[in-house]
């Protein structure tokens, strides 16, 4: 059983790590290439194809092929297009000029799109393994999914480290023009996880296919759990997990840019936070993985709509502190003060309104309506969200001509601040749920 375990680990190390390499720092590297107002698109993208493509991934695993098949398969095709990016990345600069902007958000896309099925295949693998070998999955599948979190951040340090100039390969934690963070190589590291990922899922354990009855095909695509919306307390949940939603990909997607921008600052040019924008950022996963082990008591002890509530203050310090911060002491205590309530901020949020979901939902609906609960946050929220951010950030900053996105950041994080206080203020009056504690 050991054995079982470990394997699964090493699933959910390499999954993650694949999304690591690149998620928080690809913006440092698109403001260079002459994509920098393009950045919240790119982000915007995740979530759009998160829409529609964990569901038709999900038939196709259901009907067609074995899960792990089709994980390994997707991983396959996202990292092909990681390496075409890293590829593109390397002849602009070699010609001394951008790369073609729609071939490269084309290419982006199509990795993007069969990246995300493998957050929701990655879960059904290790479940149906787990079964298979009669294991409890509540008990065993917590401690297996924390390695995930483990490898993102080990992705994250070695792409803000490593370096390569003029063919020497290094690891700094001072100012380096070269450092993966800030080159195409990001991709590149992303690629090569993604080629091991799917030869390992060659190698795991078979997750048989189980016939099931025919059902329609709004069933199959989930459309079915939006008659919850019907129960005015759900329609309110859903509506808020779309406005908190919003916030999801903010800090995803401008967090390294703006601690970046320091750099542009003599006086703070070679700050720790400066330099290692992405492994600052990194606190943020290590405190959601520890955060993920409160969310039961805090549940029992106070209810989802003090726990959700609870979310969106973090939400308002998350980005307050960024704003009145700085890089130097004692300001950058706000920054990592930001890191760590982030995993309140996204825990009590998206894993308490999962369990919030399954709680509530019958269970014929309770697969559909976690997909619905995935829409409304990363698909229509995070989309709108990290669009509407851009814009945002675009009025207040500009990339200048180092390649650094200056300008009037604190302006710009006080007002995400103020629109997670008045979505937590509604929440509050607007959300009816009365808590009963569960008795011991």
């Amino acid at each position: 059983m050991k054995a079982i375990k470990f394997r699964l680990i090493v699933m959910n190390f390499l999954q993650f790590a694949v999304w690591g390499a690149y998620l928080t720092c690809m913006g440092n590297y698109l403001g260079r290439a002459g994509m920098g107002a393009e950045i919240s698109w790119f982000y915007a993208i995740q979530g759009i194809v998160s829409i529609f493509m964990p569901t038709l991934m999900g038939i196709v695993g259901d009907k067609w092929v074995q899960p792990q098949r089709l994980l390994g398969f997707c991983h396959l095709i996202t990292a092909l297009a990681m390496l075409t990016l890293f590829y593109l990345g390397m002849q602009a600069a070699a010609a001394g000029i951008n790369p073609d902007k729609s071939l490269f958000i084309t290419v982006y896309t199509i990795g993007v799109a069969f990246y995300m099925p493998t957050l929701a295949l990655s879960n059904t693998t290790a479940f149906t393994i787990l079964k298979d070998n009669g294991l409890d999955t509540i008990k065993s599948f917590p401690p297996i999914r924390v390695f995930g979190t483990i490898g993102f951040i080990i992705s994250m340090w070695f792409v803000n480290c490593a370096y390569l100039d003029n063919g020497v390969f290094g690891f700094t934690f001072g100012h380096h023009h070269h450092k993966f963070q800030y080159t195409y190589y990001q991709f590149l590291i992303s690629g090569i996880l993604g080629v091991v990922m799917f030869i390992y899922c060659l190698t795991l354990p078979q997750c048989k296919i189980i016939k099931k009855e025919a059902s329609s095909l709004s069933d199959s695509l989930g459309l079915s759990a939006f008659k919850l919306f019907k129960d005015s307390k759900m329609a309110v949940f859903f509506i808020f997990a779309m406005l908190l939603g919003m916030a999801l990909q903010v800090t995803n997607s401008y967090a390294t840019p703006f601690l970046t921008h320091f750099k542009d600052e003599p006086t703070l040019a070679h700050t720790f936070a400066a330099n290692n924008a992405t492994m600052l950022v990194s606190i943020s996963q290590v405190a959601e993985a520890l955060c993920i082990l409160l969310i039961p008591f805090f549940l029992r002890r106070y209810g989802i709509k003090v726990v959700m509530f609870m979310a969106m203050i973090a939400w308002v310090l998350r980005f307050a502190f960024f704003g009145v911060g700085s890089p130097d002491m004692p300001g950058v205590l706000l920054f990592i003060l930001s890191c760590i309530v982030y995993g309140v901020a996204f825990d009590f949020f998206n894993v308490s309104g999962a369990m919030f979901v399954d709680k509530e939902c019958d269970s014929n609906v309770k697969a559909s309506a976690q997909g619905l609960f995935m829409l409304m946050t990363n698909g229509l929220g995070g989309s709108i969200g990290i669009l509407a951010a851009g814009k945002v950030i675009d009025k207040y900053c500009h990339w200048n001509q180092d390649g650094f996105l200056v300008g009037d950041w604190k302006s710009a994080w006080l007002i995400f601040a103020g629109y997670a206080l008045v979505v937590a203020i509604l929440f509050l009056l607007l959300f009816k749920y009365k808590h009963q504690p569960e008795k011991q």
